[in-house]
């Protein structure tokens, strides 16, 4: 396909980029030289400089490789955004050790999974997830459990006061067993002293990270340094106005997840800037630390920026300070986007990626030609193209819907212990993402949907994104979602989940009415539930799959009466 997106790149974003010939840690080493005596991460108030952090890493690398430890190794990294969180993942990737980021959120049988998939020898956790990692461990490959408390790098009177607070609640204080050891007691052992130096390359294996399950099954994406270092080099460069050094980053966005790895972690500490880190997202939280520590940029998810925009007190925090955001995981409503610009003064873009592609492929441009409901254009040394659903096989012209396949030096080397699945995923060089897309004569992509989420009512292909632009163009709707559900008529029908901003109710009429107005009848839901949240993931998308499965246990429970 010709590149015709190149003519619409915003002025000052490059068409290719001399990726450095460096490892992850390297890159973070050459950062740490730089501006050694800036801050590096706050976390709960307390700051640690660039110089600080790296002594922290040295330490913990130095403490993985006297528990042999070696190049090739996985170490899962069980922790939710905390200082621990980059110093155990560097310390891994500093020894050529593989890091697997792993979900908190994660229940006894999906934390096996992913041991045992990946082949995890040692994993960083914190106290509270202690029990349920002892409880699998006979059944994984674990031979090394390092804990850590969320407090070990709070500042001194907030540790105090969290102790007082927490001393009684199981799960925060922890006798760990013969063999287990602390973090924080590992890392005072090894002060000053260093790994044996490895030869790490660029096309080494970094990271596996594993899939959201949003479609089904976890799968771990073998990402190698080169993969990450060249995603965070695209990124930064389509933020042309990035500044080294300077950049204040809010890293709410988990770190397990790729998304808020490559646009908050790797961004940020490769490129000077500080991060800001919060363990998850609580809106009054979020609020008060935009607030107090003034982010310039916000990368996020749709939900967090609705969330924000339906703030009931919003005009009590300044949130001027935001400068550049960008969107991902899931569909950017119009109207959620120019809410949030209108109350930050900030650009917020819709950008695309997936867990493959380390993840970032497109995004709009930030200052340049933005459109609506496009995820723009793809990044430098990224190409696209469409191909048809069936076979995919054949590349289809503008304007036609098909298969969104992509290349680049961002995509993953495979998935791991999937041959057959690579197989389908990986041919030719081209990935085939599993969303359905279109692109236009300036080279601007539209996700459809995804390949999965497709409905079909009626004999008509229905995407469920077109519905829930609409939805979310209502005044009274703060979040909605919509899924294809069994019908024994149609074959399947559209059902409309909606969750009414704070103080607002609507009736399924109201809602269909609506839809009737703006879609073609065959697109309008025929069935609407009101509910107070919807199933998410941790990082914020919507888990439309839940929704499937809860109306099929639903339709089993009815059958079985």
């Amino acid at each position: 396909m010709e590149k015709i997106w190149l003519k619409n790149y915003e002025q000052g974003v490059p068409e290719s980029i001399d990726y450095p010939s460096l490892s992850l840690y390297e890159v973070f080493s050459e950062a740490v030289e730089k501006y050694g005596s800036q801050p590096a991460v706050s976390f709960m108030g307390r700051e640690l400089t660039y110089s600080e952090l790296s002594a922290e890493i040295k330490s913990m690398a130095a403490a993985l490789a006297s528990l042999g430890v070696k190049k090739g190794d996985r170490v899962a990294i069980h922790l939710p955004n905390s200082t621990q969180f980059p110093i155990a993942f560097f310390a891994t990737l500093s020894i050529g050790a593989i890091a697997v980021p792993c979900n908190p959120l994660y229940v006894a049988r999906e934390m096996e999974y992913q041991l045992k998939d990946s082949g995890s020898e040692t994993i960083i956790t914190l106290t509270r997830f202690y029990n349920m990692i002892k409880e699998v461990q006979p059944k994984t490959d674990l031979k090394n459990i390092i804990v850590t408390n969320i407090k070990d790098y709070f500042p001194g009177h907030l540790k105090f006061l969290y102790t007082l607070a927490k001393e009684k609640k199981e799960g925060d204080r922890v006798e760990l067993a013969a063999g287990d050891l602390s973090f924080i007691d590992l890392i005072g052992k090894h002060k000053g002293t260093a790994a044996p130096a490895v030869e790490v390359k660029p096309e080494d294996r970094a990271v596996f990270l594993y899939t959201g399950g949003t479609t089904g099954v976890s799968k771990g994406a073998v990402l190698k340094h080169s993969n990450l270092v060249a995603n965070m080099h695209q990124v930064k460069a389509w933020c042309t106005d990035y500044r080294d050094g300077e950049e204040v980053i809010l890293g709410v966005l988990p770190f397990f997840h790729s998304y808020g790895l490559t646009t908050v972690l790797n961004l940020g500490l490769l490129n000077g800037a500080k991060l800001v880190l919060l363990p998850r997202f609580v809106l009054e939280d979020v609020l008060k630390t935009i607030d107090k520590k003034k982010p310039t940029l916000f990368p996020g998810v749709p939900t967090i920026y609705v969330a924000i925009n339906n703030a009931p007190d919003l005009e009590k925090y300044d949130v001027k300070s935001i400068r550049v955001c960008i969107s991902g995981a899931a569909p950017l409503p119009v109207e959620v986007q120019q809410q949030f610009e209108k109350n930050t003064g900030g650009k917020l873009v819709e950008g695309y990626g997936l867990s493959e592609t380390s993840p970032v492929t497109h995004a709009n441009p930030v200052y340049g030609t933005r459109k609506p409901g496009s995820i723009g254009l793809p990044m430098p040394d990224t190409e696209y193209k469409i191909v048809d659903v069936e076979t995919g096989e054949q590349e289809l012209p503008i304007g036609e819907v098909g298969e969104l396949c992509v290349k680049g030096p961002q995509v993953m080397e495979g998935y791991l212990n999937m041959p057959s699945e690579n197989a389908l995923s990986i041919r030719n060089g081209w990935f085939y993402t599993g969303d359905i897309a279109k692109a236009d004569e300036e080279g601007y992509t539209y996700i459809v949907d995804r390949k999965k989420d497709m409905v079909i009512a009626g004999g008509f292909n229905i995407y469920p994104r077109d519905i829930e632009e609409v939805l979310y163009a209502h005044p009274k709707v703060m979040e909605a979602a919509v899924a294809g559900i069994n019908d024994p008529y149609r074959g399947e029908t559209l059902k409309a989940y909606v969750v009414c901003k704070e103080g607002e109710k609507m009736t399924e009429e109201e809602v269909i009415d609506h839809c009737k107005q703006n879609l073609a009848a065959y697109k309008v839901p025929r069935q609407v539930e009101f509910r107070d949240e919807l199933p998410k993931t941790m990082i914020g998308k919507i888990l439309r799959r839940m929704l499937r499965e809860e109306e099929e246990k639903k339709n089993q429970g009815k059958a079985a009466e």
